[in-house]
């Protein structure tokens, strides 16, 4: 058993494809229409084949109140791992993102914490 999907709510498909593919650089895999709303995924540019990230619309009102508690509460919705995290830092920065958390050491890793713009926090780690 491996995963193959993972999802994270979004409040704008539109504006969450737009800031994951060409402000994160991941490259998307799947756009295909599922009723009212889109079936978006994209993927790491060097893991074409690998996990797939799904843009889930946060219509659900659980889903808008599990967004905004975690938002508000400071906890990231999830963790992409980078090579070096001062350079995707200083990139991301120049790329006008946000930070909560500029990239901190804690033991043997470093972490930073940045909005998304649509409504989460996301945790870059450097292992």
């Amino acid at each position: 058993m491996k995963i193959i999907v993972t999802s994270i709510f979004v409040e704008d498909q539109d504006k969450a494809l737009s800031f994951y593919s060409e402000t994160l650089g991941f490259v998307k895999k799947h756009d295909v229409p599922a009723g009212e709303y889109r079936w978006i995924t994209l993927v790491s540019p060097d893991h074409k084949e690998g996990t797939e990230l799904l843009l889930e619309p946060n219509e659900h009102p659980a889903a808008k109140e599990y967004q905004q508690k975690l938002f508000t509460d400071g906890i990231p919705v999830t963790m992409f791992g980078v090579e070096d995290i001062h350079k995707e830092y200083e990139r991301l920065v120049e790329k006008g993102v946000k930070f909560t958390m500029k990239p901190t050491e804690m033991d043997n890793i470093t972490i930073a914490v940045f909005d998304d713009t649509c409504g989460n926090l996301i945790q870059l780690i450097q292992q």
